[in-house]
């Protein structure tokens, strides 16, 4: 039995849901690519083996970042050009998480709810770091976002991996003053992350910076604000296992993570969609079944608005002067210039994460695809957006 897809779903659905919900034009772009990836849709190339004469068509993949087929590549282009920038000192793994009352700004104003989150983590990172009581130095951390839970519920946290160590103005490396996996209590960093959101909200309500705020008038932001500030705000950290490929292979898994993959769908049928979670009181797997408009609405609801970077840098990362900080960083850690990193070709990249090689034919065994031509894009039956 062949398992759904998300693309499976969003075209054998599209056009009954589409007769009772409105995209957004980021939403329909994603739809668009995730269903047209590696069809006909966006053209390719036909291949025939040089030893035995089977054919097939390769289409091309959409490289949508919403689309689950296409972010096992760009994950590993990510790890590559990060290599570079890794330092011989222990990495910790923070998570920074709003609380639910701020789902309904998200939903109306998620670019301005976004963009806050990243200063507000930022600014509460570098502070700390800052403080001789902590550090006493300019950090290297990198941050990322995601706005889902495993049944596609609205969570807004960001991910943060942060060097144990700073440099401080005169060149010189600090460590963590208590421990080299140490770098600040957890409590401290959830009232001043706490507090720089708050203000934040305060400054943009005073400036219109979010107008049509769903929570606005005078009692829906007082109660609001009551809420953001009856708890601890949730933020955690804890120390990525292995050295520093493991470090990288521990945020890739974030990096690029979309809000469902295609192994997570079990199964669709009778207009509903199974899908496999995490049991958090059990540690195992759970399995959730929603109606199908119902998942489709939640996974277009974690898209993100149009040229929004949901992977930053900062610190000793900022690209406005990272290369100076990462040498003065590495001389002051006495750590070598790393080796040029050879750009590995999709052949061989390929062949490394899938176990096989994608040249080789299949029927045969032994020999292998060949180019014998060019595919044009052509159009396809919108079940979908337009």
């Amino acid at each position: 039995m062949v398992r759904p897809t998300l693309a499976g779903i969003l075209r054998e659905h599209g056009r009954a849901y589409r007769q009772t919900h409105t995209l957004s034009a980021a939403q329909a772009r994603a739809w668009r690519a995730i269903v047209d990836c590696r069809t006909a849709a966006l053209g390719g190339v036909r291949e025939r083996c040089d030893a035995c004469g089977a054919e097939r068509h390769v289409y091309r993949s959409c490289g949508n970042r919403h689309c689950p087929q296409c972010q096992t590549r760009a994950k590993e282009a990510w790890r590559a050009a990060r290599l570079r920038e890794l330092l011989p000192v222990p990495y910790a793994h923070w998570v920074f998480t709003l609380p639910h009352a701020l789902n309904p700004l998200a939903a109306r104003h998620p670019r301005w709810l976004f963009d806050a989150l990243f200063r507000c983590v930022s600014a509460t990172l570098l502070e700390l770091a800052s403080n001789p009581r902590w550090l006493g130095a300019t950090p290297a951390f990198s941050l990322v976002l995601h706005t889902w839970t495993q049944e596609l519920h609205t969570h807004l946290h960001v991910h943060a991996l942060v060097a144990c160590g700073g440099l401080d103005d005169e060149g010189q490396w600090h460590a963590p003053g208590r421990g080299k996996g140490f770098l600040f209590p957890v409590q401290v960093a959830s009232r001043v992350f706490r507090a720089k959101f708050l203000d934040a909200l305060d400054q943009a309500r005073r400036s219109a910076r979010i107008p049509a705020d769903p929570q606005t008038e005078p009692p829906a932001w007082q109660a609001r604000r009551r809420a953001l500030l009856a708890h601890d705000w949730v933020v955690y950290a804890k120390p990525p296992p292995g050295g520093p490929a493991q470090v990288l292979d521990y945020l890739a898994r974030y990096t690029h993570r979309v809000a469902i993959s295609n192994e997570r769908i079990l199964g669709c049928d009778h207009e509903q969609v199974r899908i496999r979670a995490r049991d958090n009181r059990s540690g195992g797997k759970r399995t959730v079944t929603l109606p199908t408009a119902e998942f489709i609405s939640r996974f277009l609801h974690h898209v993100l608005p149009p040229g929004f970077k949901r992977i930053r840098h900062y610190g000793l990362l900022a690209a406005n002067h990272k290369r100076s900080h990462l040498a003065a960083a590495r001389a002051a850690l006495e750590m070598p210039e790393p080796q040029p990193t050879a750009i590995e070709a999709a052949e061989a990249f390929f062949a490394r994460v899938g176990g096989h090689d994608p040249c080789r034919c299949a029927h045969c065994e032994h020999g292998h695809w060949r180019t014998i031509a060019t595919l044009a894009p052509t159009p396809r039956c919108r079940a979908g957006p337009s």
